[in-house]
């Protein structure tokens, strides 16, 4: 684990293996408006500002049975890592997804949800289940929407 989730003591990982491009792995989680048509685990996704996505974007989520939470971006590298955080009273949750290139011409793509502060581990064991589900429905979504041909084309 990184150095973004030392010491966090609630973690979830779930590793997807994606027959197509780190680029187009990237390209669908850029996209984020677009989520909700890949993954149920999101129900609505709106960038709150106008311009590029990346370091310093903020995203309004909305996943069923959970509140409305605004996500910003702290690390962003094309092709390889997405990193945002969303705060809340009691809790930091901070979510990645790591890219790792494939010798196939494919990527792997690592998820992970990490929270940290007084509420996290009360938070661990009521949502534990939902979070880990929500996790491999996303990189389910993920796969099959990297692995369709990219649209207009």
């Amino acid at each position: 684990m990184s150095s973004a989730f030392a010491g966090v003591p609630v973690s979830h990982t779930v590793t997807v293996e994606i027959a197509a491009s780190p680029a187009r792995v990237r390209q669908v989680l850029a996209a984020v408006e677009r989520w909700p048509s890949w993954t149920a685990s999101v129900a609505e996704v709106r960038l709150l500002e106008e311009g590029r996505f990346g370091v310093g974007s903020t995203v309004r989520i909305r996943q069923p049975r959970l509140r409305p939470a605004v996500w910003r971006v702290t690390v962003y590298e094309p092709d390889r890592c997405l990193t945002w955080q969303s705060v809340a009273p009691g809790v930091l949750t901070v979510a990645r997804h790591r890219i790792e290139p494939r010798p196939d011409g494919g990527a792997d793509d690592t998820l992970t949800l990490g929270q940290s502060g007084p509420a996290a581990p009360v938070l661990g064991v009521v949502y534990g289940p939902l979070t880990r589900r929500y996790l491999a429905v996303e990189a389910a979504g993920l796969k099959r929407a990297a692995e369709q041909a990219p649209s207009g084309t």
